[in-house]
């Protein structure tokens, strides 16, 4: 079976002092299991790699791989490249994101259930879609001033996530070619 070549999120690493990964370690590590072209990109947990695995059997080798070698669990979202590609590709609010940097893309780790997305309250200062396993997010003020950033999703949701500014997921489609 060929490779894939994926894009694996790490949600909450190198945030302050506190669960700490070192990328160049991360890279290490993940090549001696057996991945290849294992390439990361800044520090807050992107990382882009080849594998015969499937998408559940390489979050679970991930989150081994970073509890055995740094010494915490990290919940880990996996995507194949033309995932992210055609996140790009069918990016909803083009017309309404004005600045990359308060757009998000939350990557969740499976699709909401239709009953939590169907019951989320009318977005407040910004715009919102939950689409199959991504939920988009324009906060037009910033992240720090419009209230729609500080919604627990996770609980609003029921599904785990992780989010990368749309300026990095540009970056990570661009990348994972």
């Amino acid at each position: 079976m060929a490779d894939t070549r994926y894009v694996v999120l790490l949600r909450g690493i190198n945030l302050g002092k506190a669960r700490q990964v070192a990328m160049p370690r991360l890279r290490e590590v993940l090549t001696g299991r057996g991945h290849e072209a294992v390439r990361t990109h800044l520090r807050s947990g992107n990382v882009l790699l080849d594998s015969p695995l499937d998408e559940g059997a390489l979050a679970a080798d991930v989150r081994a791989v970073i509890e055995q070698e740094f010494g915490f669990e990290v919940p880990v979202v996996v995507r194949t490249a033309a995932e992210v590609a055609a996140v790009v590709a069918g990016d909803p609010f083009e017309s309404l994101a004005t600045d990359p940097a308060r757009y998000l893309v939350t990557f969740l780790q499976e699709p909401p259930p239709p009953d939590k997305v169907d019951a989320l309250p009318t977005a407040d200062g910004g715009d919102y879609l939950v689409r199959g396993r991504e939920l988009y997010l324009w906060l037009p003020d910033g992240i720090q001033n419009t209230p729609l950033a500080a919604w627990k999703w996770d609980r609003l949701l029921g599904i785990p996530g992780t989010a990368r500014n749309w300026n990095t997921v540009t970056k990570l489609a661009e990348l994972a070619r």
